[in-house]
């Protein structure tokens, strides 16, 4: 019976991310993230760099999903929902592309030309 209830977890939060991922495959994302108006931060999730209303919106729409792919994550893993978005947001900073935004550890907003800086406590 727990095995069956961890892999229907497994599959929900999967879900959950692709829902997500689906969400950035959106032109007005990838327009956004090329014009440097959003980047990813450390807390896992996109942050506008600057932007009106509409870049706004899209990124309200983008962590509202997030965040429940990282709710039915967390749930699955035992884990709570800070802990797997910081995760999360480790891996993502970590990806970030070359001249691509990303917030710092620091809080300010830079744009990749290697390496990004990940917080201390990515491992």
């Amino acid at each position: 019976m727990q095995k069956v209830t961890m892999m229907f977890a497994g599959a929900v939060a999967l879900a959950g991310l692709s829902a997500a991922a689906y969400a950035q495959r959106d032109p007005a994302y990838a327009a956004a993230r090329e014009a440097k108006q959003v980047g990813e931060q450390p807390d896992g999730y996109l942050g506008v760099v600057s932007g009106g209303p509409a870049v706004q919106a899209m990124v309200r729409d983008i962590n509202i999903k997030r965040k429940a792919a990282y709710t039915a994550s967390a749930q699955a893993s035992g884990s709570t929902v800070e802990q797997f978005a910081f995760t999360s947001g480790c891996n993502l900073v970590a990806k970030v592309g070359q001249g691509e935004m990303y917030k710092t550890p620091s809080g300010q907003w830079k744009e990749n030309t290697g390496t990004p800086e990940l917080d201390g406590r990515c491992k």
